[in-house]
């Protein structure tokens, strides 16, 4: 079995008769659309290389339009496939960040060509990897292709805070009740998802409707996210918590406020954002429907701001029931010291409060009035949401 390897590896390095078969690889990175790199002109300028080099010929062209930063590239993983496959003698780039940037990455690369007998080489860098010399200038290179990446990053990195700084747009999907104005860099409404955007808020803030149930009303009633796909509670989520929607623009540690026109009002936006804080604690600050403590999930600790949670301790005769603090259940008294609460004596305390409130008829009264104070709110938003479609309609 080791005699036929070696003789395997002798006859791969050895170029075919009718001459080096080689494969081109090509890549254009996302960001470099102003670069002359570009795929077409690095496959001219690999053509006429090829053709200036006697008994060379193209078998392969391996192409990407995806960032060097990465090795899950689909046209180079065809090019490594190929090449265990015995399918070319050579790969051949324009130049040696065409393959990748990263250091690692490219011993990687080089170590695995060599591994099945295919040599590396650049049109317009002077290496090559069949030779100790040419590994060791590869290496070299490779790490200034490194380095000129990581400027690059840095580069663009503070180009984007500056932009940030003066609340202009730094690239990215505009979130859904935006449109970029190119003009001056910032979104700007747009009239009919702003609409949708303000009953989100409305309904999560002020009717309490959970994110999964707002997410169904809107597939029920055919409105769809901007790529067209149903609502979901994460989207939802996701979206009452970005604060875009009043007027913010937030990059990393950059904060710019009153950037672009807002959406959502603070004080909508604040009351949001205290009822995620609120239902976004672990599960266990959440009450349990099936507890047979009523209270579970209902009373937050004043120490340390976590909810109470039901538990009991058996004594001779009977069992004791009591709501105590979440930390304190789990972590004992070091993770909090707040009491134990008697729970048989808070039920019934709480029941009987309830009664109280229930027999006071200007309660209803004033529930009613909220009740319909809100119904004119979403009228209004319906009536706008309406107005949008339809100038959207005599638009089109």
């Amino acid at each position: 079995m080791a005699t036929r390897n070696r003789t395997r590896k002798t006859t791969l390095q050895t170029p075919a008769k009718d001459g080096v078969r080689v494969a081109i690889y090509t890549r254009r990175s996302t960001d470099e659309e102003h670069q002359p790199f570009s795929i077409d002109a690095q496959t001219s300028r690999l053509d006429a290389y090829v053709a200036s080099q006697p008994g060379w010929q193209i078998t392969h062209h391996f192409t990407d339009d995806a960032s060097g930063a990465t090795l899950n590239r689909p046209g180079l993983g065809q090019a490594l496939m190929a090449a265990r496959a015995g399918r070319y003698d050579m790969l051949l780039v324009y130049r040696l960040d065409r393959l990748t940037r990263r250091i690692r990455d490219l011993a990687t690369l080089v170590d695995e060509l060599e591994k099945v007998s295919v040599h590396f080489r650049s049109a317009t860098e002077p290496f090559d990897t069949s030779t100790a010399a040419g590994r060791m200038l590869v290496q070299m290179l490779g790490v200034f292709a490194e380095f000129e990446r990581e400027v690059l990053i840095d580069r663009t990195r503070v180009g984007m805070e500056r932009k940030a700084a003066k609340g202009k747009w730094t690239g990215g999907t505009v979130p859904y009740g935006y449109q970029l104005d190119r003009t001056c860099d910032i979104p700007v409404p747009n009239q009919v998802e702003a609409s949708v955007v303000r009953q989100i808020f409305t309904t999560y803030a002020e009717e309490r409707c959970g994110t999964r149930a707002i997410a169904e009303r809107l597939n029920q009633r055919g409105i769809r996210t901007r790529f067209g796909k149903p609502w979901s509670g994460v989207t939802i989520s996701n979206l009452l918590s970005n604060r875009v929607y009043i007027g913010d623009k937030v990059f990393g540690d950059i904060t710019v406020t009153d950037a672009h026109q807002p959406i959502v009002a603070k004080e909508l936006f604040e009351q949001a954002q205290s009822i995620l804080t609120v239902r976004g604690e672990p599960g266990s600050k959440r009450r349990a429907s099936n507890s047979d403590y009523d209270l579970t999930g209902l009373i937050t600790c004043p120490a340390c701001g976590l909810k109470y949670i039901g538990t009991s301790a058996t004594g001779r005769s009977r069992i004791y029931r009591y709501y105590t603090c979440f930390s304190r259940v789990r972590y004992g008294r070091h993770g909090c010291d707040a009491p134990r609460l008697p729970a048989d004596e808070l039920d019934q305390a709480i029941v009987e409060a309830l009664l109280e409130v229930y027999t006071r008829t200007d309660v209803i009264t004033e529930a009613l009035a909220r009740e319909r104070q809100l119904r004119t709110g979403k009228h209004r938003a319906l009536v706008a949401e309406r107005s949008g479609v339809l100038h959207e309609i005599t638009t089109t």
